[in-house]
């Protein structure tokens, strides 16, 4: 017998997208449902077992200012903290964490169940509408209905698993797909592709030989993720690199005819930047090795994971060629690499703020948008449950521009570039990538956090005090000038009369080296006086960029707005246009095909639009 029960917010999904919407809303002060096909299995890493990296962790950190959780869990489950990019300046220094698989998917789900929020382990079969309103979903059993959905199905919807010649419906390896539901969007009139990704095979402990490898020790004193983190002193595991041989490939080359991908039996796209070891070799033929990964899963753990050789070739060729990887010889596998083929819903079929613009009320987030990685899916997640309260509650709809967070950058590609294989965030997507650095996230972001009653007022206040610090140090290194005596003690070639804020642009000069002028100050306060010195000039021509291209950011375009009036157009320009219905004259300049031209005549009809046609005026 079918039971219907009612909520404010319905979340489909217990993956990372899934977790932070449902926490969100639940946060706001919203009666919230996470539907999940297996409670055992949420939060779980289906890939490998780390958050951050680069483009990653400028997510984890903006997710964390707006009172997320991902990071804050990373931090008690990390086993290996290493900032990359040091090398480098501070616009791209990305952390990155290795986690405890096991251990991470049982603080979530303690986190979950003692959230008070309802739960129910089931799979979504069919989206109930009402008109152009979505008002719940269906399972084989059940009905829920709500006032806001929000769909995270990561890789479930109508998902395939190949092994070799061995194909079954999987969402993951080892869950059922949510096969119906790819129908229930088909017939309400989204527009699905089809992506595919993989994963590598997990080995015994035991079975590897990590001597003769190189060795990735973590950092002596790592940073970490939350502003929730308090006491911070994680585990120091090793992680380590081996490589692929010629023996190695040998053995691939000579089974790609058992690859499905070879074969053409996955017709989906594939991951560009994180490819299988089929595709390297078939795409750098010349190249005589490739990195393998060899990664802790656990504290505890007797498994590795091994990044590097995701493939989906049969698992005897799988340990067939692992057996001529160094260090590799005499490995078991516990879990066989698979690539797995799924459906997505074009993004182009979504408003900035996640809603589709098919049918109200309905937000998707994570990889049902198109994207890959456990961040990506996290920020899409608190934006999409942020978003579904506000609507709910008739408050004005959050959205981050590209000029103010990482997760602005990546929703914004989304919506209006759209995309045809599984998207990744990098820093090279971000125009403004040194204002939006890691370390300032919570100066960003935490405002916002707060305002949800995401943010504890504790935080925000901690935060604040940080700033303030941060801009007086700042003052006091303007306005303190050194003598000669004082240069001759910091063994520099200046001039007398310099500041210090002058002094400490000078490449050999650190910060360290001026703390006698300042007094004690923390490390995190430290290290932000010192970035905004050094890179003072180019932050300032940063601001300076966006302020000029303000203009067109703050120019809203009617929602209804009928491209067809302006002649001027080129018919493929208003197709464009009136596809992907962009808010604001900056997002029209984005769309893909769209040229500066078409923006000048676009700005011009609606000036004199708005003056001339009561019906036709400036969105508010």
């Amino acid at each position: 017998m079918t039971s219907i029960s009612m909520y404010d917010v319905i979340v489909v999904g217990g993956g990372h997208a899934g977790i932070e919407a449902a926490f969100a809303a639940h946060r706001m002060g919203c009666n919230t449902l996470l539907i999940t096909s297996t409670i055992e299995r949420i939060g779980e890493l289906p890939c490998n077992p780390a958050i951050g990296g680069i483009g990653k962790s400028q997510l984890v950190f903006e997710i964390d200012a707006l009172g997320g959780i991902q990071g804050w869990i990373t931090d008690r489950c990390g086993i290996h903290f290493k900032m990359l990019n040091k090398s480098k300046g501070p616009a791209v220094w990305s952390l990155r964490a290795q986690v405890d698989r096991k251990r991470y998917m049982e603080s979530i789900k303690d986190v979950v169940l003692k959230s008070g929020f309802s739960l129910a382990e089931e799979l979504i079969t069919d989206i109930i509408t009402e008109g152009k309103r979505v008002i719940g979903v269906r399972t084989k059993k059940n009905e829920y209905l709500s006032k806001a959905t929000v769909l995270t199905t990561g890789t479930f919807l109508s998902g395939i698993i190949h092994i070799g010649t061995k194909r079954f419906p999987a969402g993951r390896y080892g869950e059922p797909p949510a096969s119906g539901l790819s129908d229930s969007l088909k017939k309400l009139g989204f527009t699905l592709g089809r992506l595919k990704t993989g994963t590598s095979a997990r080995v015994k402990r035991e079975s590897v030989d990590i001597e003769g490898m190189i060795v990735q020790k973590p950092d002596e004193h790592p940073a970490h993720f939350s502003h929730r983190t308090e006491k911070f002193d994680p585990p120091r595991l090793s992680c380590y690199i081996t490589h692929t041989t010629e023996a190695t490939h040998k053995i691939i080359y000579e089974n790609l005819e058992m690859s499905p991908w070879i074969k053409g039996k996955i017709k989906a796209t594939g991951v560009r930047y994180c490819p299988s070891i089929e595709d390297k070799l078939v795409k750098f033929p010349d190249k005589k090795s490739h990195h393998v990964f060899v990664e802790p899963d656990g504290l505890e753990s007797d498994i590795f994971y091994l990044g590097g050789v995701s493939t989906s070739l049969p698992e005897e060729i799988q340990l067939d060629f692992l057996h001529t990887i160094p260090g590799l010889d005499k490995a078991e596998i516990t879990q066989p690499g698979y690539a797995i083929e799924y459906d997505f819903v074009l993004p182009t079929q979504l408003y900035p703020t996640l809603e589709t613009k098919h049918l109200e009320n309905l937000f998707l987030a994570g990889q049902i948008n198109g994207t890959s990685g456990y961040e990506e899916a996290a920020a899409q997640g608190i934006m999409a449950g942020i978003n579904a309260v506000l609507k709910l509650k008739d408050k004005a709809p959050f959205t981050l521009p590209r000029s103010s967070a990482y997760i602005g950058v990546l929703i914004d590609d989304l919506v209006t570039k759209g995309t045809k294989e599984p998207y990744r965030m990098f820093t090279s997507r971000v125009e403004h990538r040194l204002l939006l650095r890691q370390d300032n996230a919570d100066e960003r972001l935490m405002e916002y956090g707060r305002s949800f009653n995401l943010v504890e007022e504790k935080a925000y206040k901690a935060m604040e005090a940080k700033k303030e610090t941060v801009h007086q140090v700042i003052e006091r290194l303007k306005s303190t000038y050194i003598g000669e005596k004082d240069i001759v003690g910091l063994g520099i070639d200046a001039e007398p009369g310099l500041s210090l804020f002058t002094i400490l642009k000078r490449p050999e000069v650190n910060i360290e080296n001026i703390c006698q002028f300042i007094g004690d100050i923390s490390d995190r306060v430290a290290e932000e006086v010192q970035i905004l010195a050094k890179y003072d000039g180019y932050i300032k021509k940063e601001e300076e960029k966006i302020k000029r291209y303000r203009e067109l950011e703050d120019w809203k375009i009617p929602e209804d707005f009928d491209y067809g009036m302006v002649r001027s157009l080129s018919n493929e320009t208003k197709d464009k246009l009136s596809s992907i219905r962009p808010l604001t004259l900056g997002q029209a300049s984005r769309i893909p095909g769209i040229r500066p031209n078409d923006i000048i005549l676009l700005s011009i009809w609606l000036k004199r639009c708005r003056a001339r046609l009561p019906d036709c005026r400036q969105a508010s």
